[in-house]
């Protein structure tokens, strides 16, 4: 799995006829399903996701997570992280993994963070979606999971 995480003061997606997902100081989440990834992948993302401490202390150290500020997610689904621009002109797909895989992993991901205790906001599962970040910092890291199984 990757992650490209942003420390936000706020975020926002919207789709045509569906509810605007917003949330206010916190971590906006673009996360990428690849057709290797398993369980495993997503309880290692979660637990970086909400320990990775992104926030400033009274210090102005980045010393504290997510879970210490009590913020809050914004997870949105995209496969395009696997894109391969290697070759030619137009991305490659073929290390995404295939959407029914994805929107199970995606949904597990975001139930594992629920289940921290955090609130979470969600987009819309393979839908053309408007994505408002506002990047506190800006500050943007991107995870994978892989690097460490």
């Amino acid at each position: 799995m990757r992650a490209v995480v942003q420390r936000v003061a706020g975020a926002a997606v919207s789709a045509p006829g569906r509810e605007r997902h917003a949330i206010g100081r916190g971590l906006m989440v673009l996360l990428g399903v690849g057709r290797e990834d398993n369980l495993g992948d997503v309880r290692y993302l979660v637990d970086k996701t909400v320990n990775l401490r992104v926030f400033e202390d009274g210090a102005g150290k980045m010393n504290l997570s997510v879970q210490d500020i009590g913020g809050e997610l914004l997870v949105v689904s995209q496969f395009t992280l696997y894109g391969d621009c290697r070759k030619g002109r137009r991305p490659g797909f073929s290390d995404a993994a295939p959407p029914e895989r994805a929107r199970e992993l995606y949904l597990e991901y975001v139930k594992e963070i629920e289940l921290t205790g955090l609130r979470v906001a969600s987009g819309y599962f393979q839908e053309h979606m408007l994505v408002e970040i506002m990047n506190d910092g800006p500050v943007t890291l991107l995870l994978e999971s892989k690097k460490n199984f």
